[in-house]
């Protein structure tokens, strides 16, 4: 006689237990990374730009209370008898205020920690929302001084933004680009920008802002032929050091043969 399987042995088709379904919802919550909440991403940007400016608490405090206390004043004489009214009303509006503040000083906080570093003119160009196509590797690059020049296209023409020191080697690159820039697009604007706090600089800050300003000049499909031609005579190389080509080395006949 066959024996029939018995009700509580497992089989390979039985269902998985509650327990089981419970510990494949705990380890897929586990695997997922946690979200972080709005106020602890607020506090962090306090404590970063606190690092910078000690007394944000207190400038934040102050435009707090002078929004309230403008919202209670205009209860109590412009409006009289909603003095209560207005302050209530005043109160989320103060509190946007200081979070105005606090985003505005952080930024400046948080350039002010990059500034002066290689490749910062990168961070600020990231910036940039729209209107601006911008190659994220500089186009130009001088190894002794690391002055740099970034590139990109957009409706009012070629932008170049240089970076470093000394002056006379951000020029010479910047000219050395700008040659190329005319020799394939001959009637495209192109505008210069350079990064500093010296006279004729923009500061790192205000740079996206600089470039969002920009009058369009040429049509979308200008931009678009423009852009082609920049792709054809590329950006930066990589400079080939100097000896022998391991590539092109080749095995000595006769040495095998013997002499």
């Amino acid at each position: 006689m066959v024996s029939r399987p018995r009700s509580s042995d497992p089989t390979p088709t039985q269902p998985a237990t509650r327990t089981e379904k419970r510990a494949a919802k705990r380890a897929a919550k586990a695997a997922k990374p946690k979200k972080t909440r709005w106020f602890k991403q607020i506090w962090q940007v306090f404590q970063m730009t606190r690092k910078v400016e000690p007394l944000i608490w207190l400038w934040m405090a102050l435009v707090f209370l002078g929004v309230v206390g403008v919202a209670v004043l205009i209860g109590l004489f412009g409006w009289r008898g909603h003095a209560i009214y207005m302050g209530v009303l005043g109160t989320p509006t103060g509190l946007l205020g200081a979070m105005y503040l606090l985003m505005n000083r952080a930024e400046r906080a948080a350039y002010s920690r990059i500034e002066g570093q290689e490749g910062a003119s990168s961070a600020a160009i990231g910036q940039v929302r729209r209107g601006w196509s911008f190659e994220e590797d500089p186009v130009a690059l001088d190894p002794k001084s690391h002055a740099m020049v970034f590139r990109g296209i957009g409706r009012p023409g070629v932008m170049l933004i240089a970076e470093g020191a000394p002056p006379n080697r951000v020029a010479k690159l910047v000219e050395a680009e700008k040659r190329k820039v005319t020799r394939v697009a001959p009637d495209v604007p192109v505008i210069v920008l350079t990064t500093g706090r010296d006279e004729g600089q923009v500061p790192l800050r205000k740079l996206a802002r600089v470039i969002q300003r920009q009058r369009p000049k040429l049509s979308k499909a200008e931009v678009a032929v423009v852009q082609n031609r920049l792709k054809a005579i590329g950006g930066l190389k990589a400079p080939i050091p100097k000896g022998i080509d391991p590539m092109r080395i080749r095995p000595d006949r006769k040495a095998f043969r013997g002499r």
